[in-house]
């Protein structure tokens, strides 16, 4: 199935200069997101996942779907300030600026098999991030899947392992 058509281009947002991949048209298309969600775990399914961990906000549309499927548990990584509980908190560099994102202490245990997983690969910055919360609490990273990536930005240098993409720009 080519996705490609189904993304719309949206010039000069958020910024001029930009173009926008806007995925909502998968989304709201049951068998387009369903291939999607199958691309994007497919390298993964017998690396013996625990758990999915995904990045606020788009991430969590595909991470929980794909933990479903992979009969994994879910683990949200959240913007500063969102989660109940204790967390640790990691800043991380953006296209546009500096964020910081965080997870509860006990999200993982220790040697646990983490897939993570968000929208957009751009810079890196906010995947190496969530990387190092998962490492701070000594799981493993067994990989990291996008959606899409965006291969001038060259964010894949920052990252650890088997980082896998299903669609290129």
């Amino acid at each position: 199935m080519n996705l490609i058509p189904l993304i719309r281009n949206i010039p000069d947002f958020p910024i001029p200069g930009v173009i926008f991949r806007d995925i909502t048209p998968i989304l709201a298309d049951a068998e387009a997101f369903n291939f999607a969600v199958e691309k994007m775990i497919e390298p993964f399914v017998d690396a013996k996942i625990q758990k999915v961990a995904a990045i606020e906000a788009r991430g969590f549309i595909f991470g929980v779907v794909a933990a479903n499927k992979l009969g994994a548990g879910f683990v949200p990584i959240r913007k500063k300030g969102k989660l109940p509980f204790k967390t640790d908190v990691e800043t991380c560099s953006l296209e546009y600026g500096e964020a910081s994102i965080e997870v509860h202490t006990d999200a993982f245990d220790e040697g646990e098999r983490i897939l993570l997983i968000d929208d957009v690969l751009a810079t890196g910055g906010t995947m190496a991030a969530a990387c190092r919360l998962v490492e701070r609490q000594k799981a493993v990273i067994a990989g990291i899947s996008f959606f899409c990536e965006l291969d001038a930005m060259a964010g894949k240098k920052l990252l650890p392992g088997n980082v896998h993409s299903i669609l290129h720009f």
